[in-house]
């Protein structure tokens, strides 16, 4: 297998892992019925988010935590989402890729996604007081 190389391998890396997380009863609903992304509109802005991580482009410009906070709203996103999304993520890197850039890429998601979740939870625990 080779390693995460260029912005084709990250679109397919994020294009396969999103198909699982879209199958996934923990998190499908979320994306497809509570915040209805429009798919090919969000594939391009998370390849830019992942092509930066990992390859260190500058291509992604937004605040992926102001937007997470935002499907927070919706719905409290819960530890169970995190390590849900983190095993569909290393699956889908293991299955695909082998390498630093692969190893850095499950790193990176790791660290982001605790990151997240221990907002969230700062922020679930200010809201229920």
């Amino acid at each position: 297998m080779k390693d995460v190389t260029s912005r084709e391998d990250v679109e397919l890396l994020v294009r396969s892992f999103y198909t699982k997380v879209r199958k996934n009863d923990t998190l499908g609903y979320i994306f497809d019925d509570i915040i209805k992304i429009d798919w090919e509109h969000h594939i391009p802005i998370l390849v830019d988010f992942w092509e930066t991580m990992l390859l260190d482009t500058d291509s992604y410009k937004r605040n992926a935590m102001a937007e997470h906070f935002k499907v927070n709203q919706k719905i409290k996103l819960e530890p169970l989402h995190f390590s849900t999304w983190l095993t569909l993520f290393d699956q889908t890197v293991d299955e695909l890729f082998s390498g630093q850039k692969a190893k850095l890429a499950k790193k990176r998601a790791h660290s982001i996604g605790q990151i997240m979740l221990l907002k969230m939870q700062q922020i679930n625990k200010t809201d229920n007081q």
